[in-house]
């Protein structure tokens, strides 16, 4: 079943609020997932620095972490620890040499995703829980996605949960079920791409990836997933600069959209918007079948 939002704020002066109606619209979808649930959250970005959002065991030293890598590259990279994820923030020319560093020294730990912008989180438990142990309530930015998760085609563990990453400052939350997702996936590995987990999400989020790489922007790699991924599917894409929606041609997965002066908002039923402010304004559609929604920040 699922349930996904997304949320992108039109005013800079709204951000320090995202995390806190992100999570709230998290909350209410609580029934639609309650196995586990993540987000992303996008902030402007610092320059030249780039953002590696790791993820390692339950109560792990972050701080041993960074002096080991320290002493393996002598390289300068700060980690902000939250719980089970931490975000290690670094020089984007330093980047590989920090991830074949992490590979030697901190097998334990994996990389959920990388980005100028884009912190994600995730872990099994309701998204109550989940949010409130990432303090969501308190991170600020520009936009998110989020997800609860109802497991259907892969086990409730932490790398199974959603978002999944598919590049850099890109990720993906799905609610449906992809019918043809094990022959696609072998294909995508044929061309070099590899994967964690049995989650039909993930191979989504390796199919954009793969597109892209042949040279198509986001917006044409989602219409290609109209003719090459099988199944009922709502696809919510958070890219650095906004988010954007697409629902298989039949569209049997609930979806509904809401736009004020101030935001474009996301949710698989109405409550999940309806907790956000001046939504009695608002004006509310449902999004069309096969058809590529955007909403961006100017450059």
């Amino acid at each position: 079943m699922c349930g996904i939002v997304g949320l992108f704020l039109k005013k800079k002066e709204l951000e320090p609020d995202l995390g806190r109606h992100l999570s709230r619209m998290l909350a209410v979808l609580s029934d639609r997932g309650p196995d586990s649930a993540g987000f992303a959250v996008y902030s402007q970005p610092e320059e030249g620095i780039i953002k590696l959002t790791l993820r390692g065991p339950k109560a792990y030293d972050w701080a041993e972490l960074k002096q080991k890598l320290t002493e393996k590259t002598g390289l300068s990279a700060n980690i902000d620890a939250r719980d089970t994820h931490a975000v290690l923030s670094c020089h984007p020319d330093t980047s590989n040499d920090v991830r074949a560093a992490l590979h030697c020294t901190a097998p334990e730990v994996s990389v959920a995703g990388s980005g100028f912008s884009m912190e994600i989180y995730k872990e099994v438990g309701r998204p109550e829980t989940v949010t409130k142990r990432f303090a969501l309530e308190t991170m600020g930015g520009s936009h998110g996605v989020g997800h609860t998760r109802m497991a259907t085609e892969s086990a409730v563990t932490t790398k199974g949960a959603h978002p999944f990453t598919s590049g850099p400052d890109q990720c993906l939350v799905h609610n449906g079920s992809l019918s043809n997702h094990n022959s696609v996936r072998r294909d995508l590995v044929r061309q070099g791409l590899k994967f964690e987990t049995d989650n039909d999400t993930e191979v989504a989020a390796a199919f954009l990836t793969a597109e892209m790489n042949k040279g198509l922007n986001l917006g044409e790699a989602l219409e290609r997933s109209l003719s090459e991924l099988d199944g009922f599917y709502t696809f919510v894409v958070g890219t650095a600069s906004g988010f954007g929606v697409l629902r298989d041609p039949i569209a049997c997965k609930p979806a509904v959209m809401a736009e004020t002066n101030d935001y474009v908002a996301f949710g698989s039923e109405y409550r999940a918007v309806a907790v956000l402010p001046d939504i009695e304004t608002a004006h509310l559609w449902e999004p069309e079948p096969a058809r590529v929604y955007f909403w961006e920040r100017s450059a």
